[in-house]
């Protein structure tokens, strides 16, 4: 699963991309559309239960989930007619499962506002507008199709003109696909045209770094508006986090103590990106590795198994779960067991976050 950083011109994006990917190359310069092919990165998800879990099992490596962003170039008024080479940086949103946008809540004379002047939710509004007109001309291209399939009795063009149509009565009100709740089988009908106002998203607030608590009015309006809309907020200072980036890990900690931040704020990006996305983690542990695997919320564990190799999900048997407290109560996974604290879990099991797993099959 991947996340696509939106934005509009001069708003961070590509300085908190390169800080979040580590990456070696140019800070983009302050004109729109410096980056029109989508650049994308790996981004590994801090996670201090890893550390935890090594303290008891020593592995010879330990590896954290991950999940890939692609940087998405700048997003202008009348993207969805085609201004801006719009139509090409939306085809790249459809292709993302989740949305994070920038939206500048920092002043800066040096760095020209595409607009004139610095307003979040403004910068929200008008990619908001931009992502409505486009679902709602994809819904509008697909709906002849789709109602004539129906009209010869096909069950499933017919839930996929229900959804259609209650999808575009949500968008002529001026609300996202988001917050419009359809029965699950008119979602699958529709899964494939890539409605970009339904996708998840995180509003990442690109603060001054004398207000990295996002204390400003500013930010608080996004606060606002993320709450009426059941987004989530993160707040970062991407020109700062950039320049520790750069550091080896002492004066990396050093850097961090001076501003008053307990670990960088990327850290709690690509968190609140993982959870947005939809995401929790169960981990594999033993003298190879101490392993961090990435799984959808609400997945089985054959599904969960299937992750590591599609061969554990088609033979799968069972699985072996144990908690991160019972390790650290217990010490040892012999102990655990010993205790009557070794779960065995079948085919219908709902993976937990945290879960500690063997899975056991046979093919």
């Amino acid at each position: 699963m991947e996340a696509g950083i939106v934005g509009l011109p001069n708003v961070g994006k590509s300085t908190l991309f390169n800080a979040l990917t580590s990456s070696v190359a140019a800070q983009s310069a302050n004109y729109p559309f410096c980056t029109i092919e989508p650049n994308e990165g790996i981004v590994s998800v801090p996670d201090s239960r890893l550390s935890r879990i090594t303290e008891f099992i020593v592995p010879q490596k330990i590896i954290p989930a991950s999940l890939k962003l692609v940087d998405i170039a700048g997003i202008v008024k009348g993207a969805s007619e085609g201004e801006g080479l719009g139509n090409k940086f939306l085809s790249h949103i459809r292709q993302v499962d989740a949305i994070m946008q920038v939206v500048r809540c920092f002043e800066d004379p040096d760095v020209t506002h595409v607009s004139g002047n610095v307003d979040p939710i403004a910068d929200i509004d008008t990619i908001e507008t931009e992502l409505v007109l486009a679902d709602m001309q994809t819904l509008e291209n697909a709906l002849p199709k789709a109602e004539k399939t129906a009209r010869s009795g096909d069950k499933e063009a017919k839930l996929r003109v229900a959804a259609i149509q209650k999808c575009n009565a949500h968008l002529e009100s001026e609300q996202p696909l988001r917050t419009l709740e359809l029965p699950e089988a008119e979602a699958a009908a529709i899964s494939s045209y890539g409605l970009m106002t339904a996708k998840p998203i995180l509003y990442v607030a690109n603060v001054d770094e004398n207000d990295l608590a996002g204390e400003h009015e500013l930010v608080q309006r996004v606060r606002g508006h993320a709450q009426k809309t059941g987004a989530k907020v993160a707040c970062v200072c991407a020109k700062l986090e950039a320049e520790i980036a750069e550091l080896d890990e002492e004066d990396r900690a050093e850097m961090l103590s001076d501003v008053g931040l307990e670990e960088p704020s990327l850290n709690i990006i690509a968190r609140e990106t993982y959870r947005t996305l939809g995401l929790q983690s169960y981990f594999t542990a033993g003298e190879k590795e101490v392993r961090a695997w990435p799984v959808p919320i609400g997945s089985t564990a054959p599904q969960a198994a299937g992750v590591i190799h599609s061969d554990f999900e088609r033979g799968f048997i069972r699985a072996e779960i144990y908690n991160l407290d019972d390790l650290e109560q217990y010490k040892t996974e012999k102990e655990i067991r010993a205790a009557g604290k070794l779960r065995v879990e079948g085919k219908s099991y709902i993976m937990q976050d945290g879960d500690i797993c063997h899975f056991l099959f046979n093919v």
